[in-house]
């Protein structure tokens, strides 16, 4: 698996611990990773962000960059329908 591929968590539908914990794995191994979402999982990333970096304050992570934007989607009608979308940063702090 490459690096650029394990610095990625898509969100979903999964309950929002599976996504803190594959996070946190991932962290251990990467200085940072982007979560991303789209849509009505945009809330599930924040919430996310906000608890890596509050429930582990000690262990030295924080937010970074947030990038926020639209993709413009095909519905299944055949219309183009704009949908809002979210990248969250979050990095180990420096020792």
């Amino acid at each position: 698996m490459s690096t650029e591929n394990r610095d990625v968590i898509f969100i979903g539908k999964k309950p929002l611990m599976a996504y803190v914990t594959s996070t946190l794995i991932q962290l251990a191994h990467v200085p940072a990773v982007h979560i991303k979402a789209r849509g009505l999982s945009i809330g599930h990333a924040v919430d996310v962000a906000q608890i890596i970096s509050r429930k582990t304050e000690n262990a030295g992570y924080s937010i970074g960059q947030i990038k926020i934007g639209s993709e413009q989607l095909e519905s299944r009608d055949g219309k183009s329908r704009n949908v809002s979308t979210i990248e969250i940063e979050v990095k180990k702090n420096a020792p």
